[in-house]
């Protein structure tokens, strides 16, 4: 847990970067990542160092010669800013080594192409690096904070058409798939590669001893977790989260989900996790045509869940984030695919979020569907859940709040057998796939759920005019006393 001592630090971090002149927060983010990478690299080489003195032979596969040692953060944060500067600046200089450092095999350096030195002075850059140098990121839990906390400071919506999914909801998203070691942990939209870490997580919480085995921590830290993005900067950002949470080289593919171009993703994932983008429609001309034999739509939301059903392995697991019209849109493609997923494979859960979980980002409704890939049918019952609160405050403020429906629907989907005598009034219930089917495969929870109208009993009108009559008569003796106060012979005099 990141204490607010380390938050102060960052905080301070992140003031010098906006007041030298970086207001951009994924630029900021980058830039730091940058950094945090170049720390990074000194300290594997200091353990490397230090255990060639301990066998006393040469360092093996050192990541500095002797001639670059000024390229390492343990002797540039001591220089002067200009001197630093230049260093950072110069041709093979600290940058240039970062962008082209072939030799380190890590999933962060692969992804240095294209990469931009943009701190603007030799003052911030000294700063900076002096503040985070402060930080102790010794841990893996310490390092993963520190970076989930510079990433919660994204506060600008729509960069790129991505915005932050929140981490308690990518959480409970995880908690409800239940990953174990044998599966294949993918999300198409990566972004910050939130998902991944929080598969992670869950993986070392829950399966520490069987990881401990060489071979199953061989195929953790390279084969469990794969990720896509187009963004060479966000591929760059989830890269280096996933670094920090002690996650050497997953796969990350550099590429357009929904694009042609992407081959790595045909039956191989077991599990997704994913918030896909709704940013609108694409050309068609862009999206892979096999997608659109599945669902054709030019509408990213769709195209995605498409790319889920083909990318799936039989039998594999998806939670995905869609916008309510997802749910209940009218439209040819909307019905396709919501056909598809309720009757040639296994639609298990919908959980209906209110509008303000993705708030200050977007207000947009939001839902969680989650399925099972059977290529033949099973859908029986699906399970819905009424999310009304989730321990934040739904303004743009998201302040702690003690409502949270968080753990309910984690409890209760995993024991959806005791969910059948539930009624529609209740905050989850289940619903026969014949009634789906029946409501042309509408998913809206509002078309299921019954409300219950508080029955109120009023007086009969004559009674209440009565009673208005008994109030004005009180009315007028009472004013009729404070008129003979003022009037009395007391209150004359004065």
């Amino acid at each position: 847990m990141i204490t607010g001592e380390l938050k102060s630090k960052i905080d301070r971090v992140w003031e010098a970067f906006w007041t030298g002149g970086l207001s951009n927060p994924i630029t900021v983010i980058e830039q730091m990542t940058f950094l945090l990478f170049i720390r990074r690299l000194d300290d594997l080489q200091v353990q490397r160092e230090q255990k060639a003195s301990f066998l006393k032979r040469a360092v093996k596969e050192p990541i500095y010669l002797p001639e670059q040692n000024e390229l390492r953060w343990s002797f540039f944060r001591n220089l002067d800013p200009e001197v630093m500067y230049r260093l950072f600046t110069k041709e093979g200089g600290v940058f240039d080594f970062l962008k082209n450092m072939g030799a380190i095999d890590s999933s962060f350096s692969r992804y240095m192409k294209g990469a931009t030195f943009m701190i603007p002075t030799p003052r911030l850059l000294a700063q900076v690096v002096d503040m985070l140098s402060e930080i102790n990121m010794d841990d893996r839990d310490t390092k993963g904070d520190v970076y989930e906390y510079l990433l919660s400071k994204i506060a600008s919506a729509g960069q790129n058409g991505q915005f932050r999914t929140p981490r308690h909801i990518i959480k409970m998203m995880v908690q409800m798939v239940q990953p174990t070691p044998d599966d294949i942990i993918c999300d198409p939209s990566a972004g910050t590669c939130g998902f991944l870490v929080a598969a992670g997580e869950y993986l070392r919480e829950h399966y520490a001893a069987e990881l401990m085995r060489p071979e199953v921590q061989k195929r953790f830290q390279e084969d469990m977790l794969m990720g896509m993005e187009f963004d060479p900067t966000m591929l760059r950002i989830g890269a280096m989260n996933l670094m920090l949470h002690g996650i050497e080289n997953p796969k990350l593919v550099a590429v357009d989900a929904l694009s042609e171009a992407n081959n790595s993703f045909t039956d191989k994932a077991t599990i997704i996790l994913a918030n896909p983008p709704f940013k609108g429609s694409l050309d068609r001309e862009a999206v892979d045509p096999k997608l659109l034999r599945i669902v054709d739509s030019k509408k990213t939301e769709l195209l995605f869940l498409g790319l889920m059903l083909k990318g799936l392995q039989p039998g594999g697991r998806c939670a995905v984030i869609v916008p309510d019209g997802v749910l209940f849109g009218s439209s040819t493609a909307h019905k396709a695919i919501r056909k598809a997923i309720i009757d040639d494979h296994k639609l298990e859960a919908i959980v209906s979020m209110p509008s303000g979980v993705f708030k200050p980002y977007a207000g947009v409704s939001t839902a969680v569907i989650v399925f099972t890939k059977t290529d033949s049918g099973g859908t029986d019952n699906v399970w819905f859940y009424d999310m009304t609160a989730d321990g934040y405050s739904l303004d743009d403020k998201r302040n702690p709040i003690a409502e949270n429906d968080i753990d309910d629907i984690v409890a209760r989907y995993k024991n959806k057998a005791a969910e059948t005598g539930r009624t529609r009034t209740d905050k989850s219930f289940l619903v026969p796939v014949k009634e789906l089917q029946d409501n042309n495969y509408d998913l809206s929870i509002n078309r299921y759920k019954e409300v219950v109208y508080e029955q109120k009993l009023y007086e009969k009108p004559e009674v209440i005019i009565e009673q208005i009559e008994l109030l004005d008569e009180e009315r007028q003796e009472l004013l009729s006393e404070l008129k003979e106060l003022i009037q009395s012979p007391i209150n004359a005099a004065v």
